[in-house]
């Protein structure tokens, strides 16, 4: 064969591997959409981060395996490294991985009940121990608000009567 079809054969197999690795990138946002719940903001500019990685991951490649040449085969690679990603492999690398990290979420959460568990069981027995003392401290100023206050001309007339 002829370098320069050797060549071009090259190029379209690292286009294909360009097309494969797009649909990775893509179906890793598909799974941080299906595990995080986000806001229809945070959706779009996951999708504008989308597409701007996808560009530079293309051009990086034209560039770099090309010499910045953009032939029909260079599409038609990513087009099937694209598909064939989607049919063959996406269904297995989504739930794979969305296993994964759902068994990594119930691993944290897990490890942060035990951690948090000491905090909660301070907070209920500071709770026990205050509440007697709550009760004490509002019954001592209702205690003191029953108390009848003595206007300072009646303290006066007391004294006087005291002494005299």
């Amino acid at each position: 064969m002829q370098p320069q079809i050797l060549e071009q054969l090259y190029s379209f197999a690292i286009f294909i591997l360009v097309g494969f690795l797009i649909g990775l990138l893509f179906d890793m946002f598909r799974i941080s959409r299906r595990t995080f719940k986000t806001s229809d903001i945070i959706t779009y500019l996951e999708d504008i981060l989308f597409w701007i990685l996808t560009g530079l991951l293309i051009l990086f490649s034209i560039f770099k395996f090309n010499n910045g040449d953009i032939r029909a085969y260079i599409i038609l690679g990513i087009f099937i490294g694209l598909a064939l990603y989607m049919l063959v492999f996406s269904k297995i690398v989504i739930n794979t991985l969305v296993k994964i990290i759902l068994v990594i979420k119930q691993i944290i959460s897990f490890v942060s009940k035990i951690i948090l568990y000491p905090i909660k069981l301070i907070t209920k027995i500071s709770k026990i121990v205050t509440k007697p003392i709550k009760k004490l401290l509002k019954n001592l100023t209702n205690n003191i608000k029953k108390i009848p206050k003595i206007s300072k001309k009646q303290n006066k007339s007391k004294y006087k009567k005291d002494f005299a």
